[in-house]
């Protein structure tokens, strides 16, 4: 995967808020993840510099043509990594979402493919 864990966490926290709301702010993104404002403003400072959110983060969060790319990305493995954990291994909702976000977060990107395959095949079987 191009992007560090860290990262991908915050890539998904953005996208994840702004399906709730309109505006999203630092102090959101450190609540939904659980960490300090330092550690968002520390973060959203490395994906200012990346080109994955706007420089103006401290008003609010946006995320860059790149960021938007990079989120898709991140989520077509999310997506069925989630499915995954929920439909076969019978998770709940919450630990189906911490699961997906560890799995993607943690191995490589071609590991993500080659599962999101075996996914979409035993779903195919299944319906």
């Amino acid at each position: 995967m191009k992007y560090c864990a860290a990262q991908v966490k915050y890539l998904t926290a953005i996208q994840e808020l702004s399906a709730e709301s309109e505006e999203v702010k630092s102090v959101d993104i450190a609540r939904h993840l659980g960490v300090s404002r330092s550690s968002v403003s520390k973060t959203l400072r490395c994906l200012a510099n990346s080109g994955l959110v706007y420089e103006d983060y401290a008003i609010s969060v946006v995320l860059t043509p790149e960021g938007v790319d990079a989120v898709r990305d991140i989520f077509r493995n999310f997506n069925e990594t989630y499915i995954f954990f929920r439909r076969f291994l019978k998770l709940s909702h919450e630990e189906s979402h911490n699961q997906a976000l560890t799995f993607v977060t943690t191995f490589p990107e071609e590991t993500c493919d080659r599962l999101r395959k075996v996914i979409r095949k035993n779903v195919k079987k299944n319906t």
